[in-house]
């Protein structure tokens, strides 16, 4: 190649390639310039030769390449020929599978396909073959009115001219809308078609129709056909009914205990001016005139006629045991009864009190030195727990009066008094505190006798023992006196009997629930019974004492806390296993 000169250009000879490039510089200059560009030759080996093998015939390389740096380029010519044949081969594999997924998709589509079609057309031939057997049917019954409609051929005026139906001649249709029974008018169906849309049940169900009539309506209808047979409707006798009723039900309850309706309950109820409706209460007397109106009878009920049933269960008298007695210690606030009952029992009771005051209704029993069980019930000694005491007073044997010698009787001790005069127990009276250095027991004993309470030695009746919780004098002659009232009493109980107590404290704990102390009365109430107390009721799942260990069964005279309850009962209330 030539420049624009006529002269030849440098260059180098072979595998040169030359080729004009032109610069651009400023102010708009611009110059040609020819660049020559050398391509690299590459020697490729023939297949099946090696290079540098033994044996094999030489490859001719260029000149500055080594043995090893040949050997290299061979072997990564190789391996990129059996890389681009492994990925022909894996392209090709990919292919095959997405044509055979492709092949079985339109399978499975084609697949649904024929099955829609074959449901439709099983759908269209039940539908073709209900019009054709509707069709048939009506041609039948148009075929056997027209042969009872037909005039007889005697009454012709022409027997000439008389119709007469050769076999195999259509019968003449009549209109299809007199002959449709009601006269409802309805639109004839021509060609034995269905007027409308065709619903699955029709489908399904065929020239049938869809739902059947039930058993019970086939029974009525042949009991009203064999009343009317035998002439005429035929009264069922009323049937009448001992009606249970509480103080307050509802209406519908009284309705389906009289077995009536409800609907005809509360009309009478409107007659009688009263607007009520089913699930409104109404009182007893109001239901008694409702029981009556409807010829039934009225019995008269109460919630607590289930513990009167209860409770007349009567023990025989070679079935009776001596049973400990019950104590419990009464008094006016801070005259010393739970310190009493700490001294007798080596408890410290009062150390958990709020204040040094109890606050609950406990029951706990103690074994005497000369193996007597005593059972003593600690009452509060606040005024407002009057009705507490009162309870505790109506399930006790002995009352046991703690008067303080340096305070004497107050209003809480009088009310004590009263209590146990009104529960009919015998009473013992403990002159507490007589360590104090202002101790009087005289001054107690002679303000007892303002209230009725004559002591022996006032030459009355009602013992009376000087102790101190604090030093323990007196004690034994006080656990004494109450075994010797205890022994005149002559205490029994039948243990062999559904246990029946009364309720001393209840209160709900977490994680146990609803928990009563109760006093068992008579029986003995065991792990597993089930019982009614008060308006609660449950089954005992554990029984815990007074020591706080759990016992599988409790006796006469025994407090317990049971567990089982679905409430909290009222202190107070009574229990019995059912």
């Amino acid at each position: 190649m030539s420049d624009q000169d006529g002269k030849k250009t440098l260059g180098l000879s072979g595998g040169a390639r030359n080729g004009r490039v032109n610069q651009s510089f400023s102010r708009g200059r611009t110059k040609s310039v020819v660049v020559e560009t050398k391509r690299k030759r590459v020697v490729v080996p023939k297949p099946g030769s090696s290079g540098g093998g033994a044996g094999g015939e030489a490859v001719k390389r260029p000149s500055g390449v080594s043995d090893a740096e040949m050997e290299r380029r061979l072997k990564a010519l190789q391996a990129a020929k059996s890389r681009e044949a492994e990925e022909a081969e894996n392209r090709a594999r990919e292919e095959r599978e997405r044509e055979e997924e492709r092949e079985r998709r339109r399978a499975e589509i084609e697949a649904k396909e024929r099955e829609e079609r074959e449901r439709e057309e099983a759908l269209k031939a039940k539908e073709e073959d209900d019009q054709r057997r509707l069709a048939e049917e009506e041609a039948r019954r148009t075929a056997e009115k027209a042969a009872v409609d037909a005039p007889a051929p005697a009454k012709s005026a022409d027997p000439q001219r008389a119709p007469v139906n050769k076999p195999g001649t259509p019968t003449p249709r009549r209109d299809k809308d007199r002959d449709d029974k009601g006269g409802r008018g309805k639109a004839p169906e021509r060609d034995g078609r269905r007027t409308g849309k065709l619903t699955v049940n029709q489908a399904l169900a065929g020239r049938d129709g869809g739902r059947q009539r039930s058993m019970a309506a086939m029974k009525r209808k042949q009991e009203r056909a064999r009343q009317k047979a035998m002439g005429g409707q035929v009264e069922r006798e009323k049937i009448v009914r001992d009606v249970q009723v509480p103080d307050s039900i509802i209406v519908s309850e009284l309705a389906n205990r009289m077995a009536e309706r409800v609907a005809d309950v509360v009309k009478a109820l409107m007659n009688m001016g009263m607007m009520v409706t089913q699930n409104q209460p109404v009182d007893q007397d109001t239901a008694e005139l409702i029981v009556e109106e409807f010829g039934h009878n009225m019995v008269r009920v109460s919630d607590s006629d289930v513990e009167q049933v209860i409770d007349s269960v009567e023990d025989k008298p070679e079935d009776l045991v001596s049973r400990p007695p019950v104590i419990t210690i009464m008094g006016h606030v801070d005259h010393g009864k739970t310190s009493l009952l700490d001294a007798i029992r080596n408890a410290k009771v009062v150390a958990g009190e709020a204040g040094g005051i109890t606050q609950h209704i406990g029951a706990y029993q103690v074994t005497t030195d000369k193996g007597a069980v005593l059972s003593f019930l600690d009452t509060p000694g606040h005024a407002a727990f009057t009705s507490m005491r009162a309870r505790g007073a109506q399930v006790t044997d002995i009352v046991v009066l703690v008067v303080a010698a340096d305070d004497a009787v107050m209003p809480q001790t009088v009310e004590a008094i009263n209590h146990a005069k009104a529960a009919g127990v015998p009473m013992i009276v403990a002159i507490n505190k007589i360590d104090r250095p202002a101790a009087d027991p005289n001054k107690v004993r002679t303000d007892l006798l303002q209230h009725e309470v004559v002591v022996e030695g006032m030459s009355g009746d009602v013992q009376d023992v000087e102790v101190s919780a604090i030093t323990g004098q007196g004690l034994d002659d006080l656990l004494d006196a109450i075994a010797l009232q205890a022994e005149i009493l002559e205490l029994k109980a039948n243990p062999d009997r559904s246990a029946s107590g009364a309720v001393i404290e209840a209160q709900l704990d977490v994680g146990r629930g609803p928990v009563a102390t109760v006093l068992v009365q008579n029986g003995t109430l065991k792990q597993g019974d089930i019982f009614v107390v008060g308006e609660q009721w449950g089954k005992v799942r554990a029984l815990v004492d007074d020591k706080g260990e759990r016992v599988k069964e409790a006796g006469p005279s025994v407090p317990v806390e049971v567990l089982g309850l679905n409430g909290t009962p009222e202190a107070g209330d009574v229990l019995n296993v059912v």
